[in-house]
């Protein structure tokens, strides 16, 4: 069965053992905030809050915390699956001959079941309103030292207003009063490339808030898929069946007709306020920034909503098990670029953005360089900090292989790239300007003459056959575990 929506994902988890429901009296500022993080650090279920003080609407927490609920979430368990169906679709070839067209059509029509599908009306269109509000909302306040409440797993959806090719990203809002808030997207990213455009022409930027649905959109909505690609269909590609969709009532924009709640409005680039401080993945405040204003103008929402949120702090919460699923999805789309490529991996203590692994089959000297700049020009992986580059016969999952490879494989002044002024992450606490610091890449793989290792290379050591074979037939008897 494919998951529908937050409803059908709450029944799979119950059934799966993947989920509490907490019947006590919860409050929404801190407290509820502290219970979830305490049961992601000890790696507990998904919480269904029942009853959250002042408000009517249960919320949805750690819903996504742990590989087995997301395995359950996107039905499947090799995420490599979701980047696998994108290069294949790269490689059809699309038929011009009726004969053609009849034996292409079994991968035609997967792909068309893929696409979203406009319907007039959903669960989210059970009750509109024009004269919406965020007080309505169990909105969190996560941390003792944040300037309010935010918004923390709202999907904002934008439209590029030049191409209409749709986007899904997740930006943390900052409520200021009942019907405003702030946008914090970066400047890296789509949305806020879109909000420019519409700048530039003096107009303001329709823009949706979806809060809830089926956890493949909710993935797709954080994946960075390649651009021009429209992240409803995405979806799709992600859960081999397109998504319903309905229209807006007060904006231009379509929108999941299975969400829980949908905000509309719009953001004025030229409305611009403070944002902050906010407790964020990296572990810190970050500190008072600028950010655009976004207006609420209407909502739409189920009779019976849940309000789906998050939580963020110093690693390992929620947002790295979906980082992992991320970093599994796309290695499919790295090797399609980079073929020497073997596996990838951003451990979830390095927030993703700040650290990554690479393993390649090494074939000619300084390969292990041009990987490093060629991944540091693919999307969002411009504002990682640190690439360490291996040979296949290193687990980049692993940290003790890697740690042997960069100790015994690499020279720190020989193998140690240093590259300023870059792009980096909005949110790097490091960084010596806002948006601009350096990159570091090591290439740990084994030099060769040819990269002025004069030396000969010394032989690993290993076990002979024979002794392990009869260690092998001989542990039952040992006594041993």
């Amino acid at each position: 069965m494919t998951i529908e929506d937050t409803h059908d994902f709450i029944r799979e988890l119950e059934k799966n053992g993947e989920l509490k429901r907490v019947k006590t009296e919860v409050d929404s500022e801190l407290e509820a905030a502290e219970i979830m993080r305490r049961q992601m650090y000890s790696n507990g279920p998904a919480i269904l809050f029942e009853n959250i003080k002042g408000y009517e609407m249960p919320i949805l927490a750690n819903a996504f915390g742990s590989m087995k609920r997301l395995e359950i979430g996107l039905e499947m368990t090799d995420f490599t699956e979701i980047g696998q169906r994108i290069v294949d679709m790269t490689k059809m070839d699309i038929p011009s001959g009726i004969l053609n067209k009849i034996k292409k059509l079994p991968e035609l029509s997967k792909m068309t079941e893929s696409f979203p599908k406009l319907e007039s009306s959903g669960p989210v269109t059970e009750v509109t309103s024009n004269s919406a509000s965020f007080d309505d909302l169990p909105i969190l306040k996560s941390w003792p030292e944040d300037a309010g409440k935010f918004i923390t797993l709202g999907l904002v959806a934008t439209n590029h207003p030049e191409t209409r090719v749709r986007n899904l990203g997740v930006y943390r809002m900052q409520i200021v009063d009942s019907t405003h808030a702030l946008m914090h997207w970066q400047k890296h990213k789509r949305g806020a490339h879109h909000s420019d455009i519409s700048k530039n022409k003096g107009e303001k930027i329709p823009t949706a808030i979806i809060i809830g649905g089926d956890p493949a959109t909710v993935f797709s909505s954080i994946a960075p898929v390649p651009e021009g690609l429209d992240k409803y269909l995405f979806a799709g590609i992600t859960r081999k069946k397109g998504i319903k969709m309905v229209k807006c009532k007060t904006i231009d924009l379509e929108v999941p007709a299975n969400a829980e709640i949908v905000l509309e409005g719009y953001v004025d680039p030229s409305d611009i306020r403070d944002e902050g401080p906010f407790g964020d993945h990296t572990g810190y405040y970050t500190p008072v920034e600028p950010y655009p204003t976004f207006t609420l103008t209407g909502v739409m929402r189920r009779k019976d909503p849940i309000y789906v949120t998050t939580v963020v702090g110093k690693p390992i919460l929620e947002d790295a098990y979906i980082g992992k699923v991320i970093e599994r999805s796309f290695l499919p789309l790295i090797r399609m670029f980079h073929p020497e490529v073997v596996d990838f991996s951003m451990p979830a203590a390095g927030w993703f953005q700040g650290f990554a692994i690479i393993s390649i089959k090494k074939r000619y000297p300084g390969q292990a360089k041009k990987v490093m700049m060629g991944l540091w020009g693919m999307g969002q992986l411009s504002l990682t900090k640190m690439f360490v580059v291996v040979d296949d016969d290193i687990n980049v999952h692993d940290m003790n292989d890697v740690l042997w490879a960069i100790t015994t494989r690499a020279d720190a002044a020989r193998d140690t790239t240093i590259i300023n002024n870059t792009p980096t992450d909005t949110l790097d606490p490091a960084s010596p300007l806002v948006n601009l610091g350096s990159k570091m890449g090591i290439d740990a793989t084994q030099k060769t003459r040819e990269e002025g290792y004069e030396r000969e290379i010394q032989k690993q050591v290993e076990v002979d056959e024979k002794t392990k074979n009869l260690v092998d037939s001989k542990w039952s008897s040992y006594g041993l575990e």
